[in-house]
């Protein structure tokens, strides 16, 4: 089959590997029908994620048929449409049984790892690393889906590929970000970063009861989309200082929670991004975290502060003394994916959300590395790349 295999850092390429098989009677193999590039993969991509290795399938947001079963998959029949959850859980352990699915105890093969990076492993996830379990990804023609009988949602007929495609993570990622900000009516929401998380953080966030959202980039298109698509106010950090800007907007108080959408690869026009871009290069710091200092910043007194971009290793000069002396509460972590995809599976075919709004390229399977090019380069107004083996 093709696959899309990482070799170095931006180098992936599109190979024929073997197909995948069952090895567990509690796997099942999906023929991919649509798959997608994640923010989160470029992560790997610029190659700041430890442990990936040459020839690593990628991918995490995929969906398509089931093929195959293993014998103890009895909730899936071949022939059925699903989508797949990035993370893998087993369904069975301390964490799955307290709805806390990206924490699973029992996914992760290389658990040791994390623990040694981390002090603790997460649930495993797929095709994001060996320090995450090794499982190959989904940007492929086939993909082996673990503890199948606990992970893919069957999706009815009716509803094509790309409404139900982002419930494999940026939808539920975007929305678990907006509901850990314990959003009460009348609320102002901020949103660094206008990605695909940030964006499905800003509908969420109108969703469950905000008055006003207010989006943060640099982007043209990605401000515009936020803009006319979710009603959101909007601020390009290039052009103003961003915690007075948020403060000016709210009468001096701050917005009543921030959300990081961003993560460990953050951009700024500020000294601190400054230094961050300098100490990241000469490997003093792993992770950029100008984005949550200006969350911290502008956070009002008692906020919240939600995390769902990825953070992968040690940050410097995070101002805890204002986190601590404004009593903010922090809400961090990959999303637990289980809690959320059949519920907004109901609001797309409700039509209170049609999620392929933020879809901007429709390429081949083999386009792939000039779709990660592009992507990571903001070029062609992209937004979004949905790929089709």
């Amino acid at each position: 089959m093709k696959a899309i295999c990482w070799h170095a850092k931006q180098d992936v390429r599109v190979e024929n590997v073997n197909d995948p098989e069952i090895i567990n009677p509690r796997d099942a193999i999906i023929k991919v029908t649509s798959t997608a590039i994640c923010g989160s993969d470029l992560h790997l991509y610029n190659g700041y994620i430890p442990s990936m290795q040459t020839g690593d399938i990628l991918g995490h947001e995929f969906m398509g048929e089931v093929v195959e079963r293993g014998s103890e998959v009895t909730n899936l029949q071949v022939g059925d449409r699903v989508v797949v959850p990035f993370t893998i859980s087993c369904g069975n352990c301390f964490f799955c049984n307290k709805n806390l699915w990206s924490l699973c105890d029992n996914s992760n093969p290389n658990a040791w790892m994390a623990e040694k990076l981390y002090g603790a492993s997460p649930a495993a996830l797929f095709g994001y690393s060996h320090l995450t379990g090794g499982y190959a990804g989904g940007q492929a023609e086939y993909v082996r889906v673990p503890f199948a009988d606990v992970g893919p949602v069957k999706i009815p007929d009716g509803l094509p590929d790309e409404k139900v495609l982002f419930l494999t993570d940026v939808f539920p990622t975007g929305f678990m970000a907006a509901e850990q900000c314990g959003i009460e009516e009348g609320d102002t929401v901020a949103v660094w970063g206008l990605g695909p998380v940030g964006l499905f953080a800003v509908k969420s966030a109108f969703m469950l009861g905000a008055a006003r959202v207010i989006g943060i980039d640099r982007v043209p298109e990605r401000l515009q989309l936020a803009e006319k698509n979710s009603d959101a106010e909007i601020l390009n950090y290039e052009d103003v200082d961003v915690v007075e800007a948020l403060k000016s907007l709210t009468g001096g108080r701050g917005p009543d929670a921030c959300i990081d959408a961003v993560g460990l690869e953050a951009h700024g026009e500020t000294l601190d991004a400054m230094f961050d871009n300098v100490a990241q290069a000469v490997m003093m710091e792993s992770d950029r975290p100008h984005v949550l200092r200006q969350a911290i910043q502008a956070c009002r007194k008692g906020g919240t502060v939600s995390i769902p971009g990825v953070y992968g290793g040690i940050v410097d000069k995070i101002p805890m003394g204002a986190a601590f002396n404004k009593g903010l509460t922090f809400k961090m972590g990959q999303t637990h994916m289980h809690s959320y995809m059949e519920p907004l599976l109901k609001r797309v075919q409700e039509d209170e959300i049609d999620p392929s709004f933020i879809i901007s390229h429709r390429l081949d399977l083999d386009d792939a590395p000039m779709g990660y090019d592009i992507f990571l380069n903001k070029q062609d107004e992209c937004t979004k790349v949905v790929l089709t083996p």
